[in-house]
Formats: C-alpha cells, sequence, structure tokens
C-alpha cells in the first residue's frame, strides 16, 4: 500500500548528513525563531494594535487620548509581564489546565484541581522567568512606540532629535531582546501557547 502522506511520518532525528554548514546555521536559525514565537507577546500586541487607532483617534490626539494611549501602552505592558509567568499542563484526564507559577510551586487558576508537590516543583518561578517578564515588557514598549499612530499622537511635532531616537530605540531592543530569548530559552508554554510536556 503506497502512504499518502510519507513526509509526515519522518522521523524527527533523520537528518541529511550532507547539510553543509550554511544549511545548518539557516535551520539554526529556524528553531530559534520558533523560540521566539513562544516568547513574545504576540497575543498582548495582537490586542494592542486593534485598539490603538481608536485610542489615538489615527494620530490625532487630544490630550485625553494621549492620557488614555499611555494607559493603553502601560496595561498591555502589565499583560506582557504577568503572562510571561502562566504556563499550562494536562491533568490526569487529559484536560489542559493553566495556572500561574509561584515561589511555591504552581496555582491553577480556575482551582478544580492541584498539581502533586513534586511536579508543581518544576513549575516554581526562576530567576529567568523575571528576565523574560522584564525584556517582554521592553519589547512591547518598542513595538508599541515604533507605530505611526502613537509616534504622530504623542510626538505630534517631534525634533528631527526624537524622530532618530523612536526610530532606532525600538530597533536595539527588539534586537536585544530577541537575542535574550534565544540565548536564555524558558520551558513555559503559558495561556495561549502549546501545553507543556511535563
Amino acid at each position: 500500500m503506497e502512504q499518502t502522506l510519507p513526509l509526515l511520518n519522518l522521523k524527527a532525528t533523520e537528518k541529511n548528513s550532507t547539510d553543509t554548514p550554511i544549511q545548518k546555521t539557516i535551520g539554526q536559525t529556524f528553531k530559534s525563531t520558533a523560540h521566539l514565537t513562544k516568547l513574545l507577546p504576540t497575543g498582548t500586541v495582537l490586542t494592542y494594535q486593534y485598539l490603538v487607532p481608536v485610542f489615538t483617534n489615527q494620530g490625532r490626539c487630544s490630550q485625553l487620548d494621549q492620557h488614555m494611549t499611555c494607559w493603553l501602552i502601560a496595561l498591555c505592558a502589565l499583560s506582557c509581564f504577568f503572562l510571561s509567568f502562566t504556563d499550562s499542563f494536562r491533568d490526569q484526564t487529559g484536560t489542559v489546565r493553566y495556572g500561574l507559577a509561584t515561589t511555591n510551586g504552581f496555582w491553577v487558576i480556575d482551582g478544580s484541581d492541584t498539581v502533586p508537590q513534586e511536579v508543581a516543583a518544576g513549575y516554581r518561578i526562576r530567576f529567568i522567568d523575571f528576565i523574560h517578564a522584564v525584556v517582554s515588557m521592553f519589547i512591547f514598549v518598542a513595538v508599541a512606540m515604533f507605530d505611526q499612530n502613537v509616534m504622530h499622537c504623542l510626538y505630534p511635532v517631534p525634533s528631527e532629535d526624537t524622530k532618530k531616537m523612536l526610530t532606532v530605540i525600538p530597533v536595539v531592543i527588539g534586537v536585544v531582546g530577541s537575542s535574550l530569548f534565544v540565548t536564555f530559552p524558558t520551558t513555559r508554554h503559558g495561556i495561549g501557547y502549546p501545553i507543556s510536556p511535563h
């Protein structure tokens, strides 16, 4: 019988031994990019991009619009920080449960299940979680400040130095933050991300 989808049955360990260094580098780049999709605040950014044209009045802001835009950026940045401490697991019945990492282990958000103490220890907050949370906030703010509506709202008549700063700083924050995410990956699978293997 002929296999109709042979690529789906390839094992992950099967690799072409004739890969050149360039092909290996490209492969590592794609793998690193896959790690970034787990760590960057994509849900928050999508929500922000949906709301920002309304809050900024398409870049033609009154003083009230400026304040509301700043509050939107702050709330979304806090969301990025908070979501960095969420994780997920499957309980004994196979149901996906979401929770929050704590210093003692793991707190299941809906409270319907508890994680055994020895398993919960693997979910405990670590120092790297705070680094990811802070970097995630900075990357979000960089993306927010790069938005043209926000730039026109908060800086209606920017000086040349301000224009340069608003162009360079978000790019630098993005590169440094992405490098940190790739260098120090996390095992967290927060709300809306793939399920944790443990």
